[in-house]
């Protein structure tokens, strides 16, 4: 084994650990443009006008069913070709956003169908308009419903960072193939970039688990909802207290007198 690790990582951590940012920053950006997308497009497809729901569903099916790394290419070589020209951080970023916001519309649609429609008619019958309906009941309900998928998406978003390298994004696989042209070592470097990608899914798994237990769990992410959650237990127990010594005041052995005060 003394044998094995011959690479002089020393002289790579620098170049490794900018490239594992820009790995970072990659998935951060492009998960978050795919989530906006694809919650756009899911909305779409449950909208009524027809022409939207077409629109939306081949949108859908036309990037669920071409490879990641065709896009890719297509971003970064073929708009060139025709003349609009993007950066590589841009092109990597488009390819993930357009390819994963078709699988996260079809899982916010899944559970936007799913919220009950009687929730729906009780926002009604409070006097809430529609987007006052879906941003207070049915999305909190629906974020619910999607979130394993979602976290789901989002490591395997992390690991399909590493197919830039075609594209020379200077993410982590990029960083990588250049230690291994310098080294000839290919062996060594794809194991140990193999554990850093394992090193960065795997806590990410599971904390994101951890999260979606304490969701089903009922149990408040946002403070303005543990204030809200707070503020309503605090309601609850000051009623019984309060109740018992107002009633007797105007019970049926109450005097005149304090009938006409407790009026």
């Amino acid at each position: 084994m003394s044998g094995f690790f011959q690479v002089p990582w020393s002289d790579y951590r620098p170049d490794l650990i900018a490239a594992l940012g820009r790995t970072v920053s990659y998935t951060a950006v492009s998960f978050a443009g795919a989530v906006v997308l694809g919650l756009a497009v899911a909305l779409l497809r449950l909208s009524r006008v027809w022409p939207a729901r077409m629109l939306a569903a081949v949108y859908t099916e036309v990037f669920k069913n071409v490879p990641l790394l065709a896009i890719i290419f297509l971003a970064y070589f073929g708009l060139a070709s025709a003349g609009i020209r993007l950066d590589v951080f841009t092109a990597g970023c488009l390819s993930l956003v357009v390819f994963y916001a078709a699988y996260l519309s079809e899982i916010f649609r899944s559970a936007i169908s799913g919220v009950p429609a009687g929730q729906t008619e009780a926002g009604e019958a409070l006097g809430l308009g529609r987007a006052g309906i879906f941003g207070h009941v049915v999305l909190p309900q629906a974020v619910r419903l999607a979130l394993a998928g979602t976290n789901t998406m989002l490591v395997d978003l992390l690991k399909s960072t590493s197919l830039l390298v075609t594209i020379s994004a200077a993410e982590l696989m990029s960083e990588g193939r250049l230690i291994t042209s310098a080294t000839f070592r290919a062996l060594e470097v794809y194991l140990v970039i193999s554990a850093v990608y394992f090193v960065l899914c795997y806590p990410l798994s599971q904390l994101l688990l951890l999260l979606e237990r304490k969701v089903r769990a009922g149990v408040p992410l946002s403070p303005w909802r543990r204030r809200r959650i707070r503020a309503a237990r605090a309601l609850l127990a000051a009623e019984p207290a309060a109740g018992p010594a107002a009633a007797p005041a105007a019970g049926p052995g109450a005097g005149p007198d304090q009938k006409e005060a407790v009026v």
